[in-house]
């Protein structure tokens, strides 16, 4: 008897109709750069108008963790391709890179086409709010290596930027100012404890309103990443950044030093801004001290921009214009790492 591959597990006509549902949303992101059409082999993207002396290219993949775990509890799929986009142009825009274009990696047991028509649409939202434009990506039905009804979700993001005009943070000294931009949450970090404090298969529990969250789990655990590339590619335009830290895992801890020279460290005033109630309530259920919380979460800073202090003003104005939310959450010092006060 003859066994088909529809037979093993896979249908064909299920990426057929994905790709149906999904050609209005990853069209919705193309700008004039994009070359040829969904389905080709390769995407194409034209660099010709940009006008750079040494142009540098700045990659960067990432994926969502175990975040998808609420995602698939809550049948909520239209916002967690946001956080694959953000993820990886949040990280390349740390480098002064315009990002260009993205790519995604949708890896499933068995292929529900709506459901990754919504998930690109979130994908297609991101690339939108980073000015960027969804040229390709892969589907993957894999019966028997994942769950029915779950999936794995990666990006890979390319960005350009003129090398003179490289943040790299060699130029950081003593006495510059920390400069935190809010966060919309846990944004997509930690999730791995997150599901140890608050659950991953109550569904009830989760959609129930949480009185020291002020909202529900679901509501706080779903919120997408925000996305900050058009404030940050904004301020650079207007003022000199010496460095740019993307807040993930790892937490201040271990990002904000990423950008240091040697013998500079970061002092945070933890009083600075408040911390919101989502990283109160984990910690106290958590039972961990503040070096191990600011060493997991972002603690409600998404991204950190050092600079001059004589530069302070004029970046928190610009920074506020393009709608966000900034607070001076502290400066460097002579030593090591990051001093929390």
């Amino acid at each position: 008897m003859a066994i088909s591959y529809k037979d093993s597990g896979v249908d064909v006509t299920r990426g057929y109709k994905a790709v149906e549902l999904m050609k209005k949303h990853v069209k919705s992101t193309y700008t004039d750069n994009v070359i040829g059409d969904l389905g080709s082999f390769g995407g194409f993207f034209s660099i010709a108008n940009e006008k750079m002396e040494e142009p540098v290219l700045v990659a960067g993949t990432d994926g969502v963790g175990t975040k998808l775990k609420y995602a698939f509890l809550l049948n909520k799929h239209d916002t967690i391709g946001i956080d694959a986009v953000a993820m990886c142009v949040n990280d390349i825009v740390c480098q002064g890179a315009k990002p260009l274009f993205f790519l995604d990696y949708y890896a499933c047991g068995r292929l529900y086409p709506e459901a990754e028509a919504e998930v690109v649409k979130g994908i297609a939202d991101g690339c939108k709010q980073a000015g960027c434009a969804l040229i390709g990506g892969e589907t993957a039905e894999m019966p028997s290596f994942y769950p029915d009804g779950e999936y794995d979700l990666a990006g890979f993001a390319v960005g350009i930027v003129d090398k003179k005009k490289v943040i790299n943070g060699k130029n950081i000294q003593a006495g510059d100012v920390l400069i935190g931009l809010k966060s919309t949450g846990v944004h997509s970090n930690g999730y791995s404890l997150v599901r140890k404090l608050f659950g991953d298969d109550n569904k009830a529990e989760l959609e129930k309103y949480d009185e020291e969250l002020g909202a529900t789990p679901a509501e706080v655990l779903l919120k997408p990443t925000r996305i900050y590339v058009k404030s940050i590619l904004s301020l650079i335009e207007k003022v000199d950044v010496k460095g740019i830290a993307h807040i993930t895992g790892g937490g201040f801890i271990e990002n904000i030093p990423r950008i240091l020279p040697d013998g500079i460290a970061a002092e945070i005033d933890k009083n600075s801004y408040e911390v919101p109630p989502v990283f109160k309530v984990m910690q106290k259920r958590a039972g961990i001290t503040d070096e191990q919380i600011y060493n997991t979460f972002n603690m409600g800073i998404g991204m950190v921009v050092c600079v001059a202090p004589e530069n302070v003003e004029k970046a928190m104005e610009s920074l506020r214009a393009t709608g966000e939310d900034v607070v001076v959450i502290g400066k460097t010092v002579a030593g090591k790492g990051v001093i929390l006060k």
